[in-house]
């Protein structure tokens, strides 16, 4: 048995068992298997991904870190009360919502706080048992189910830690482009599109078509959607990137397999305030949208063709009725698209830094083949490989769920480094 002294530190009224010198590096306690000191109880594993970082102990960098959380979402919660924020609702609603935001983290860190007590209570009673074995051994399985409780919460509150996406809440633009392979890039464009209309509609978002420019040979050769729903954002931006396909063309009159791709963009939508647009950075013109959609659309020119002169970004719309409706949209696209080249600059200077797993999302990587010959989806960041019937079902879930264990599990291993390094 190990023969370290535990000292104390106080926490919310609760005397917390805390490890001296040795404190930054046992964080490895989990993986390498070792016993309690004090009891001798293995300290437990939390296993399901097999990362050191996932069995941090509750040290005093997880506590100011939590103290701080509990302190902030007591003052919203005192601010919610005041007068001045209950007669704004702009600033009422911001403050609901960032009170939201900390909530879960409070509360699991409330019911850690009361297993840990409980947890030292139980070593008290261990400890004052004497010689009595069957006071030893209810206090002993006291512990063990006390720390599998803490152990839970403890990995929760990990992940709840994790630096979060400020857009991840966001609605989105989602933007399908064939790219190289022709007339297939084109049908392949088309299947994407399929896809993700399958998985909106499983997870019950809205979308609406925005643009699109229809190949000869079916396909798109690029369209643009409008996805509304809930965290839209934190779902689809793993779909961001380069998707290759390689089969045999529907094209193909002798049975060659084809390589084509297609490019996704998934750009979170923004308003005015997030991105702010220079009117004379702006040259618009007019034309007739022609087409479905009545006289009025053939005689009124109620098409706006917008061009951002410092980027060269060129957005024509036609997609609504009205000349003012389409302006508003355009600029509306233009906001995201200036908003995905800064998100574009700030992944490239992380990137340049260490290089990411999971990937940039950045429009230029390649992501996935798609191989129909082997009937697999092999994912090139994860280096997985996914059925491929799932996946044109819209059947996603798995991928998008495997990119962000991987991304949680490099930003555990991240924050391991700074507590050690602290």
């Amino acid at each position: 048995r190990s023969t370290r002294a535990p000292r104390r530190i106080c926490c919310g009224g609760a005397l917390t068992q805390m490890w001296g010198a040795t404190t930054r590096v046992l964080a490895l306690w989990g993986a390498l298997g070792l016993a309690d000191g004090f009891t001798g109880i293995p300290l437990r594993r939390l296993g399901r991904l097999s990362v050191p970082t996932l069995n941090m102990a509750m040290d005093e960098f997880m506590i100011e870190r939590l103290d701080g959380y509990q302190r902030t979402y007591d003052e919203l919660t005192e601010r919610l009360a005041d007068p001045e924020v209950i007669n704004n609702p702009d600033l009422l609603m911001d403050i609901t919502r960032e009170r939201s935001s900390a909530e879960e983290v409070v509360v699991t860190y409330q019911e850690w706080s009361k297993c840990n007590v409980e947890h030292g209570e139980a070593k008290e009673m261990f400890a004052e048992s004497g010689d009595d074995p069957e006071m030893r051994e209810i206090a002993r399985a006291e512990i063990r189910t006390l720390e599998g409780q803490m152990g839970e919460l403890e990995e929760k509150l990990t992940v709840l830690l994790l630096p979060k996406d400020p857009n991840d809440g966001r609605n989105v633009m989602l933007e399908i482009r064939a790219g190289t392979g022709g007339d297939e890039a084109a049908i392949w464009a088309g299947d994407l599109l399929s896809t993700y209309e399958k998985f909106a509609s499983e997870q019950g978002w809205k979308l609406k078509r925005l643009d699109e420019s229809r190949a000869d040979m079916g396909g798109y050769k690029s369209i643009v959607l409008e996805v509304v729903g809930d965290s839209v954002y934190s779902k689809l931006k793993w779909e961001a990137g380069v998707h290759r396909v390689q089969r045999v063309p529907a094209t193909e009159s002798q049975g060659r397999v084809h390589t084509s791709t297609a490019t996704v963009a998934v750009m979170p939508e923004v308003d005015e305030v997030t991105v702010q647009i220079d009117p004379k950075d702006i040259s618009l013109t007019t034309a007739r949208s022609g087409g479905a959609g009545g006289q009025n659309v053939n005689k009124v020119e109620t098409a706006v063709d917008l061009v951002h002169k410092p980027t060269g970004i060129r957005i024509f719309c036609t997609q609504e009725r009205s000349q003012l409706k389409n302006k508003e949209l355009a600029m509306q696209m233009l906001r995201n698209r200036l908003y995905e080249m800064q998100l574009e600059e700030q992944r490239a200077a992380v990137s340049a830094e260490r290089q990411s797993q999971v990937g940039s999302g950045s429009r230029s990587e390649k992501i996935r083949t798609y191989n129909w010959k082997d009937n697999r989806v092999s994912d090139h960041r994860l280096n997985r490989n996914f059925p491929l019937g799932k996946f044109l079902d819209g059947q996603i879930g798995d991928m998008i769920e495997a990119c962000i264990a991987t991304d949680q599990q490099m930003k555990m291993e991240a924050m391991a480094s700074e507590k050690l390094a602290s």
